[in-house]
């Protein structure tokens, strides 16, 4: 009696182990960060997914996020400059690499940088929260009005 209990209860849990590890799982979907544009409130990601003509091939899905931050300033580093109301976003500016690697060409060592757009300074939308921004604030101090930096973003001006 004992003998056919412990059967009864061995068969179905070691049925339930092979049904269990036998069944098929999903393939992830990955998706991979292309642009994490803080600056200017951009996402990109890309991630294959399977073609609507032809379910066994895989197509290229990019995603482009953009949070548009409605009391932007002109100026995000005066609070008084005008609401802005343009707003550009060029790829090819999002995706810029400036920092020069060095490649190996035809046996000489180059330093090339995958950007075009280097030189110009970007327009940022908001605060990244990464970089130090200040701006001159008036002070009274013992009856004399003076103009003092302030952070705009202490956290990342000041060390901890």
């Amino acid at each position: 009696m004992r003998s056919s209990l412990v059967l009864c209860l061995a068969l179905p849990i070691s049925l339930g182990i092979i049904l269990v590890a036998g069944y098929p799982l999903e393939p992830k979907e990955e998706e991979y960060v292309l642009v994490n544009n803080k600056c200017q409130c951009v996402t990109m990601t890309s991630k294959l997914v399977p073609s609507e003509e032809d379910p066994q091939q895989q197509v290229l899905e990019r995603n482009i996020r953009i949070v548009v931050p409605l009391q932007a300033r002109e100026n995000i580093s005066d609070p008084l400059s005008p609401l802005r109301t343009k707003f550009v976003y060029r790829i090819s500016e999002l995706c810029r690499k400036c920092n020069p690697v060095e490649i190996d060409l035809a046996g000489r060592i180059v330093q090339v940088q995958q950007g075009n757009f280097c030189e110009e300074p970007q327009t940022c939308y908001t605060y990244d929260r990464e970089q130090c921004y200040s701006s001159l604030v008036p002070l009274l101090h013992r009856g004399e009005v003076t103009r003092v930096p302030a952070a705009l973003t202490p956290a990342s001006c000041y060390a901890e």
